[in-house]
């Protein structure tokens, strides 16, 4: 039964196939809705079942969003808005719930209907709640714009103080990201204040505006982003001050093996050499070249230069290295902290096996009732395993050094390069 909801007849006619997806949408709905009602009955679960062991109301529920996530095989860092959703839906907003439940709101679009009211009372949130889903028929063809704008003029109604005061606070806020882009490009977003904003996007576009040469408008403002930020023209090379990891092959040019890059994830081959090559040939620029060993068979990293055996900073380095982004399965935050799977409080050791490179919310959820970390290495593959309270367990392995395929080795033959790779690292 539950396999015929998904079958899809390809001799269905085009009308079918359109009611195929409406059908199909509709069961999306339906799903996020009895997901946020097993959020919430989870949170009420776990926070009893915390009153019960006489945990502190300050640390009840500590965990429980990174659990959420892991259990939607979502970063840890959307936990959060997950539990937040549900418990809003579930226990003030019934009439969003229903909306949702039925097929007229998104999971999306019920979170811009929640998003909006949180700063106000309960018995105001409700109210909006009534005044936007209460008849859900005058919400058809409203798309994302229309239901955010909705909420907040609803919101303003009820409250404008504290409309205003939640935008007051907001400042605290701001901050500037950088995320992968298509094509060997990135996303640079600044979160600022409104008046902040408006006025460095208004400075570049006077820039551009007063600028005639070849390149677009669009082209003219990123370049004098880059230059007013960094003081060197957006031509110029950089230096590579930044870890780009590469296979010795590939930067001499024997192989196209893509590189690394801490802060972004892969590249081409053509494009890390243009990194070195130009900070290598501008006497501007600097380039530094550390050795890095891998495994003969996992590929993954067991050693990289460095003048001192054992050396927080050089092991800081190398666990970088080697997880490359936060180990939490499904977390792709930048690593932050560098941290004992085994804590030192229970004699964890200090060493490349039992520590791992982890995000700083990531590392603060490990430390919460009731969950364990726990590491292993075989076969050159350093591997995580992130038990929670409720069982359940994930696991993560360090991925492999950039470079070409790594040949088949005898056991021998593997033992002794990585004891030949570890006595040249020291």
């Amino acid at each position: 039964m539950f396999e015929s909801l998904f079958d899809i007849d390809p001799a269905a006619s085009e009308a079918q196939l359109r009611a195929d997806v409406e059908r199909l949408e509709r069961l999306k709905s339906a799903a996020a809705a009895a997901q946020a009602r097993a959020t919430a009955l989870w949170r009420t679960k776990r926070r009893a079942a915390e009153v019960a062991a006489g945990v502190p109301a300050s640390r009840r529920g500590r965990g429980l969003a990174a659990e959420v996530a892991l259990a939607r095989r979502d970063a840890p860092a959307q936990g959060g808005r997950h539990l937040g959703l549900a418990t809003a839906l579930v226990e003030e907003m019934p009439y969003t719930l229903a909306a949702l439940e039925s097929g007229v709101l998104s999971e999306w679009r019920a979170t811009l209907i929640v998003r909006e009211p949180a700063c106000l009372s309960v018995e105001h949130r409700r109210h909006l709640d009534a005044e936007m889903c209460g008849d859900t028929t005058r919400l058809d063809g409203w798309g994302d714009k229309r239901i955010a704008a909705e909420a907040k003029k609803i919101a303003c109604k009820l409250d404008v103080g504290a409309v205003v005061d939640r935008s007051s606070k907001a400042a605290s806020d701001r901050c500037v990201t950088i995320r992968p882009a298509p094509d060997t490009m990135t996303w640079v977003k600044a979160l600022l204040p409104v008046r902040q904003g408006v006025s460095v996007y208004a400075a570049l576009k006077r820039a551009a505006d007063t600028t005639f040469d070849d390149r677009s408008s669009g082209q003219i403002m990123a370049d004098e982003l880059v230059e007013r930020v960094t003081g060197r023209p957006a031509a110029q090379p950089v230096d590579v001050t930044l870890n780009l990891v590469m296979a010795d092959t590939t930067l001499a040019g024997d192989d196209d093996s893509p590189a690394w890059l801490e802060e972004y994830g892969t590249v081409p081959a053509a494009i890390a050499r243009g990194l070195i090559g130009d900070a290598t040939t501008d006497a501007a620029a600097k380039a530094m070249l550390r050795r890095l060993y891998r495994h003969p068979r996992s590929g993954q990293i067991v050693a990289l230069e460095s003048q001192a055996r054992i050396f927080p900073k050089g092991l800081a380095a190398f666990i970088g290295l080697r997880d490359q982004t936060c180990r939490t399965p499904f977390c792709n935050a930048p690593i932050r902290h560098r941290d004992h799977a085994v804590p030192k409080h229970r004699a964890g050791p200090t060493s490349a096996r039992n520590d791992l490179g982890v995000c700083e919310a990531c590392n603060y959820t490990k430390e919460a009732r009731g969950w364990t970390v726990t590491t292993s290495e075989r076969d050159g593959r350093h591997r995580a395993a992130f038990t929670t309270p409720t069982g359940a367990t994930y696991r993560s392995t360090a991925p492999p050094l950039p470079g070409p395929p790594i040949r088949r080795v005898s056991q021998l033959e593997g033992r002794l390069s990585v004891d030949l790779v570890t006595f040249d690292a020291a």
